[in-house]
This record gives C-alpha cells, sequence and structure tokens, in this order.
C-alpha cells in the first residue's frame, strides 16, 4: 500500500501506527504541509480535499481521511470490533476527536511547529476549546482502561494521535491522570511506534 503521508502529521501517524500494529508494510510518499502546491498533480485524482493522509490500497483504490482509513485497515481484526453498539461508539469517539480534538490541539501544535502567530483572539478560542476537549476526555476515560469495552481499538488510535502531542501546542496534561495513564497503556501495546519513527 501506498501513503501520502506528513511525517509531523497525527492523522498520518494514525495510519502509520494501525499497519505497523497490523504488520501491514507502507510506501511513504512524504508530502509537503505547508507548500501545497504540487498537491493537485500528486493527489488530485485521489483525494478531492488534496489533504494527506490518503492511502492506495493493494488493488489501485484511493482512500482519504485518516479515521475512514483505519477503520477500513482494521475490518476483521481485533482493533475494531464486532459488535454494532461498540462500533457506533467507535464512531462517536472518532466524531469527537475530528470536532474538538483536531481543530484545537492539532491547530495549535501546527502552529507552534512552523513558527505561525495566530491572532491572539484566535489563540484564546482555540486554547480554551481544546481544554474543554481534554477535559471531555478525561471525563470519558476516568475509571476506563481504553475508550471502548475496554480493549484497544481504532478509537483509541484515533484519540491518541494528537492528544499524545498536546504539549507540542502548548496544552498541559499534567491536571489529567486518567489521560496520562491512557497515553503510556497505548504507548505500551504490541507493535507501538512513536510519531517521529
Amino acid at each position: 500500500m501506498r501513503l501520502y503521508n506528513s511525517p509531523v502529521s497525527g492523522n498520518c501517524y494514525k495510519v502509520r501506527l494501525l499497519c505497523a500494529q497490523l504488520g501491514i508494510p507502507l510506501e511513504l510518499i512524504d508530502l509537503d504541509v505547508v507548500d501545497r502546491s504540487n498537491r493537485p498533480q500528486l493527489i488530485g485524482d485521489l483525494n478531492p480535499a488534496l489533504r494527506v493522509p490518503t492511502i492506495v490500497l493493494d488493488d489501485g483504490r484511493p482512500l482519504p481521511e485518516s479515521n475512514a482509513i483505519i477503520d477500513h485497515l482494521a475490518e476483521g481484526t481485533p482493533y475494531m470490533p464486532a459488535d454494532s453498539y461498540e462500533r457506533a461508539q467507535v464512531l462517536a469517539w472518532q466524531f469527537f476527536e475530528q470536532y474538538e480534538i483536531e481543530p484545537n490541539l492539532a491547530v495549535m501544535r501546527f502552529f507552534k511547529l512552523f513558527g505561525i502567530s495566530p491572532s491572539e483572539e484566535g489563540e484564546a478560542s482555540r486554547r480554551s476549546a481544546g481544554t474543554r476537549a481534554l477535559q471531555a476526555l478525561e471525563r470519558g476515560l476516568t475509571d476506563r482502561t481504553f475508550l471502548v469495552a475496554e480493549r484497544y481499538s481504532v478509537a483509541d488510535i484515533s484519540l491518541y494521535g494528537y492528544t499524545h502531542v498536546a504539549h507540542e501546542g502548548g496544552f498541559d496534561i499534567t491536571p489529567y491522570p486518567a489521560i496520562r495513564g491512557w497515553i503510556e497503556r497505548v504507548a505500551a501495546q504490541p507493535g507501538h511506534i512513536r510519531i517521529d519513527d
């Protein structure tokens, strides 16, 4: 499989992490996350949004969007629950990740990594929303080992992608013991790789 990738992207990392845990080899094609001028030529026929990650399956079919990719790859494995309610819980956490975690924790991290200065008002808004997202995740993990059915799944991979590097966006996870314990448990899973591997 071929993955159009960005090494710093938490969304791309989700795909690399699951593939490492499933033993799926990937051909990585790294794209610049700042200069996107060549994306129409590189992935315009694969992903109309021109975003990474975009994967090309072994049969040639493309699939964009990190959570769609990992859910597809996890089908029929222990990483995707078979029970329909548990699958719905996975989706609920993935929607939360894309609506609450990614727009705030990921964007603040992007700004810091690439030296971008948002407006004071914009930064305050994202920081406040990111804090609320972390508080919600803390509540969701309190007295739980993993997010769904007490088993490591793609729900955990989705949330872990940007939460475990929240500090790189200026978010302190010290006040969140349930999140900190969960991050340690995810990092201890067989086949785990780091975001910079």
